[in-house]
């Protein structure tokens, strides 16, 4: 009988197949890699061959220059590839643009690596796509169950709210440059927010970039320090985390401190970071979508590559499931 070890095993550099001799988001340069989207701590640069969805190969280029790769292979979501009788596809992911999961099958047997996912709605991205296995390896960023991520439109109207109750100040949000960012711009608009947004000019590429694969993000400007911190009163700016602290932010009219990140519903964290108004909008599954992607799959078993992995672990033991945690190391877990 096969075994999945046969197909998928972890290494120091990340999970390796040997049959087909090529790493899934591998730590550093390898051979051969498939990449399931574009944040830093799965996509690195250096590998000789490179294979991932056009969204996250465009995404590789714009962060790592034209040469992040010896060689790349584009592999739209559905098509298949094939490299010594193992085949490859990539599906839908629901985490950021261009977010896949890997779906790798061999001699009747199907292992699929999600990456990162999340389950609800994202404007900017098609949502997760379920694919029957015999072994589904997970993430566990938020896997314990006091993360119940709440509704997206219901932290955007608080954020909305508070522009209303403080015209005179500005709401800075912070907010990671792929994926986060944009999220946050489209449900602003489709809340109703047509005045434009301001942004850090960290995340001027990476808007474009949306804006060249079909997300309209609608009308964007750069927050500049030629402005007066008047003309900032009543504005939204979205910038990277680190700059809420910066002397950048000293430009804007009495500043509102804004996260968007899963993680804002641990309050130590918010108060450690200072944030006078905590977002709790995340890209990565919370426990209900994890245990509810699992129970929906009921594959053979679950192996659990990094985050609360314990917890989970547990879960699948209650509800039946063979579940191993594979402590994965390379993987952050801060970025939401």
């Amino acid at each position: 009988m096969l075994r999945p070890e046969s197909l998928i095993i972890p290494r120091p550099n990340g999970l390796y197949c040997p049959p087909g001799d090529f790493y899934i988001d591998p730590v550093r340069p390898v051979a051969r890699a498939v990449i399931t989207h574009g944040h830093a701590d799965h996509a690195r640069a250096g590998h000789e061959n490179v294979a991932a969805t056009p969204q996250t190969l465009a995404i590789m280029a714009v962060r790592y220059g034209e040469g992040f790769a010896g060689q790349v292979r584009t592999l739209p979501y559905g098509e298949t590839i094939e490299r010594d009788g193992v085949e490859v596809t990539l599906v839908p992911a629901g985490h950021v643009l261009g977010s896949a999961q890997v779906v790798v099958r061999w001699r009747g047997m199907t292992i699929v690596v999600s990456g990162d996912y999340k389950r609800r709605r994202d404007p900017t991205c098609p949502p997760f796509e379920p694919v029957p296995c015999d072994v589904f390896v997970t993430e566990a960023t938020f896997g314990l169950p006091v993360f119940r991520h709440p509704d997206d439109a219901g932290e955007i109207r608080k954020l909305l709210r508070s522009v209303a109750q403080f015209p005179e100040r500005t709401h800075l949000v912070g907010a990671y440059a792929l994926g986060k960012a944009q999220r946050i711009i489209c449900l602003l608009r489709e809340a109703g927010w047509d005045r434009t947004l301001y942004v850090h000019g960290a995340f001027e590429r990476l808007n474009a970039l949306y804006g060249e694969f079909g997300i309209d993000l609608g009308p964007l400007a750069p927050a500049t320090s030629d402005a007066k911190k008047a003309e900032f009163a009543g504005e939204i700016v979205l910038a990277p985390p680190g700059a809420l602290a910066d002397r950048w932010s000293r430009r804007f009219a009495d500043p509102v401190s804004a996260f968007a990140s899963g993680w804002m519903s641990v309050r130590a964290r918010a108060r450690q970071r200072a944030v006078e108004l905590p977002l709790v909008i995340s890209d990565h599954a919370d426990w209900d979508e994890l245990t509810s992607t699992l129970a929906e799959l009921a594959p053979g078993e679950v192996w659990i590559t990094h985050g609360r992995e314990e917890a989970l672990a547990r879960w699948c033991e209650l509800n039946g499931l063979a579940a191993r945690a594979l402590a994965l190391v390379g993987y952050e877990d801060e970025e939401d």
